[in-house]
């Protein structure tokens, strides 16, 4: 095996630019990873709205499978009761509604007063009521503001006081807010206006040590079309024309959006602030 000339600028330049997948030494080129028994998250409190179901649930057990404090909300109890038991013992549930501002508030006091502190917030809890935009009504407009931009950006704003440098924010915009798609344009400004947000507080508050990104899912596969009423044959005809749109031919699953939430939080991604990392399989992107 060739040993690289370290003293080559064309070679400097390649390895500043690029990750470091290797670590030359003398005598020949040793993998820079190496096994470990830590976790990504080990001993790190991380908050994760809508963790009862989803996105949010996935997430939710792989923190704690790398060995993070998992604190869980959702509107449902017995939802969240059985997130919980599903995630494994330690887990925090609290039945919390991002729409109310007593709800964020007593969130906060709850987690300020059993954790402390706050390593890692995953804005994920949303809703809509979608409707073509000649009918949307003032009601659907308020409730999809209110659980999607209102609802993040309060969630975030408590919450950031028990946030220390080092700490991690993700925020779970949508890929809808880069594309023109009929009934959702509430819930895509709502999205995009998120989007903004994390630009926003990247300026704010970098001087605090406090990375924020965003997470744009597009057509993942999640429970949410049957919860909203439409039948297995809708599903299945919508998937059959998304997925002709999409590069990759298929949708996304919670689990790759977990460990792209997994790496917006850990310090793999810690030269990594004021991003949006689109899990879409370049539906987006073309």
């Amino acid at each position: 095996m060739r040993i690289p000339d370290l003293k080559n600028p064309s070679y400097i330049a390649v390895v500043a630019a690029a990750p470091a997948l290797m670590r030359c030494r003398q005598g020949g080129v040793q993998e820079a990873s190496q096994e470990t028994d830590m976790g990504k998250l080990d001993g790190k409190v991380a908050v994760i709205t809508g963790g009862s179901a989803g996105m949010g649930l996935a997430t939710a057990k792989l923190f704690a499978r790398e060995g993070g404090k998992i604190v869980i909300t959702g509107r449902d109890q017995a939802t969240l009761d059985a997130a919980a038991q599903s995630i494994g013992t330690g887990v925090d549930a609290v039945r919390s509604d991002i729409s109310k501002m007593s709800d964020i508030e007593a969130l906060r006091d709850h987690v300020e007063k059993k954790h402390g502190r706050v390593d890692i917030i995953f804005a994920n809890a949303g809703g809509a009521k979608p409707n073509m935009f000649e009918h949307m009504s003032e009601e659907e407009f308020d409730f999809t503001v209110v659980n999607t931009f209102k609802g993040t950006y309060f969630t975030v704003q408590k919450l950031l006081p028990l946030m220390n440098s080092g700490s991690s924010i993700i925020l779970n915009t949508s890929t809808l807010s880069r594309q023109g798609r009929p009934y959702v344009s509430v819930y895509s400004a709502g999205k995009a206006a998120i989007r903004s947000l994390a630009r926003s507080l990247t300026v704010e508050l970098t001087e605090k040590g406090i990375r924020v990104n965003a997470m744009a899912p597009g057509y993942i596969d999640t429970d949410q079309a049957r919860k909203a009423g439409m039948s297995e044959e809708m599903i299945e005809q919508t998937k059959t024309h998304v997925h002709a749109q999409i590069p990759m031919h298929r949708s996304g699953t919670v689990d790759e959006i977990a460990n792209a939430v997994l790496f917006l939080a850990s310090d793999d991604s810690s030269y990594l602030t004021g991003s949006e990392l689109c899990v879409d399989g370049g539906w987006a992107q073309i």
